[in-house]
């Protein structure tokens, strides 16, 4: 017994040892990005000034609030999109018995996480351009004469990002649904509840965990996408991520590029801890 718990506590040193030395280096750069969004900007120089609190005052110009606007209706639609479409998907890939229909969803969910986010995005702009897929077949089959406006546009953007957020979504719907005692669905069905019903007041409810896992997940890795909204919006939907990095490795503004960083920052944790709200409402109503 002994032996056993002085391999847990060497077991337990290995773990933390590496885990505390990535936190102590993520607290060390954001300490960095703190110190320069209160420092000076010096034009033409990448030295800074003395402290100041007015690249804090600045951001509330229309071009930092319409970025910070972008980026939470982003989140939220991507983060709504990404369920609705994925959480059938899941349910398929779980309650599907034929294993050739289960190995596609499987495959078609899935693949994407392998190609990475630069090449789907690339992906996206052969879709989505002028001469693109889509505009190509409107055009052949006649419907449209000159071609549809997807690419730079916000509509352009957010399916991109639903289709990268899509696989993790499943995944974690996937597990939750699985781990559903099917019990319950029979007893609501002998009951005399039918397929809607059973699936509105057992099986949704009891999917609540994974599908609030996909919530925050989905609505933080949207919050600082940065490849997709600047690939695919061009500059002309702009999110707190693109702006930062134009800020800082186009106009070489380094400490308003830090505040816009610290902002969304904290934008995020608020955003995050009014989910968490919703959530233990959520998981309440779940767990009933």
């Amino acid at each position: 017994m002994g032996l056993l718990m002085d391999a847990r506590s060497k077991l337990k040193g290995w773990l933390i040892s590496p885990a505390s030395f990535v936190a102590l280096c993520i607290c060390v750069a954001l300490a960095a990005v703190l110190q320069y969004s209160v420092r000076a900007f010096i034009p033409g120089s990448l030295d800074v000034g003395g402290l100041t609190l007015a690249n804090f005052t600045g951001l509330g110009k229309p071009i930092y609030l319409e970025a910070f606007f972008n980026t939470l209706r982003l989140s939220v639609e991507t983060t709504v999109f990404s369920i609705l479409v994925a959480y059938p998907l899941a349910y398929a890939l779980v309650r599907v018995r034929n294993r050739f229909f289960k190995s596609f969803i499987l495959i078609v969910s899935i693949t994407p996480l392998f190609l990475g986010e630069i090449v789907r995005t690339y992906s996206w702009i052969i879709v989505l351009g002028n001469n693109g897929f889509i505009n190509t077949v409107l055009r052949k089959l006649g419907i449209i004469d000159q071609p549809l406006a997807l690419m730079f546009t916000h509509l352009g953007v957010l399916v991109a990002l639903v289709h990268v957020t899509i696989p993790v979504v499943v995944l974690m719907l996937a597990t939750a649904i699985s781990h559903i005692d099917r019990d319950y669905e029979k007893a609501a069905e002998s009951l005399g509840a039918g397929p809607v019903r059973t699936f509105l007041t057992v099986t949704l409810p009891l999917s609540m965990p994974g599908i609030l896992a996909s919530v925050t997940t989905s609505f933080a890795w949207t919050f600082s996408a940065f490849a997709t909204p600047q690939m695919i919006g061009g500059g002309r939907v702009p999110t707190v991520s693109t702006l930062v990095y134009q800020l800082g490795f186009a106009s070489m503004n380094f400490p308003l590029a830090a505040s816009l960083s610290i902002v969304g920052l904290a934008l995020t944790a608020v955003s995050l801890m009014f989910l968490g709200q919703v959530t233990r409402r959520l998981k309440a109503f779940g767990g009933h």
